[in-house]
């Protein structure tokens, strides 16, 4: 939390996506929980992915698997939508570490490598 804090307090560009909103939403419960997610989220630009963002997260997924990284549909079209928007992924999540190992994906990780 305190790496999005401090690109926020610097005036980086912070995107997501309507994944990330969705997924966070499914993981509160409640009303005001599910008011403040939407507020805070409505400032940051949704990134919106194309056809070919599919495609090539397919491309991608299939290229993990054949290097024996297991990855998550959505991973990957999150994983692509970094990659072809040319952004940093913001995560604590080592399956994207492991992308960024066989892919162009730049991960701003908040724990050790």
């Amino acid at each position: 939390m305190e790496l999005l804090t401090s690109a926020l307090d610097q005036g980086d560009l912070i995107f997501t996506t309507g994944l990330v909103l969705q997924e966070l939403l499914q993981g509160f419960g409640g009303p005001k929980a599910r008011d403040a997610i939407v507020e805070r989220f409505s400032s940051l630009p949704l990134i919106v992915p194309q056809r070919s963002d599919y495609v090539e997260a397919a491309a991608l997924r299939n290229t993990c698997r054949r290097r024996g990284i297991q990855v998550g549909t959505i991973d990957a079209l999150l994983a692509e939508l970094c990659i072809s928007h040319d952004l940093t992924m913001l995560t604590t999540d080592r399956d994207f570490r492991r992308i960024a190992e066989v892919s162009p994906l730049s991960c701003w990780t908040a724990g050790p490598a």
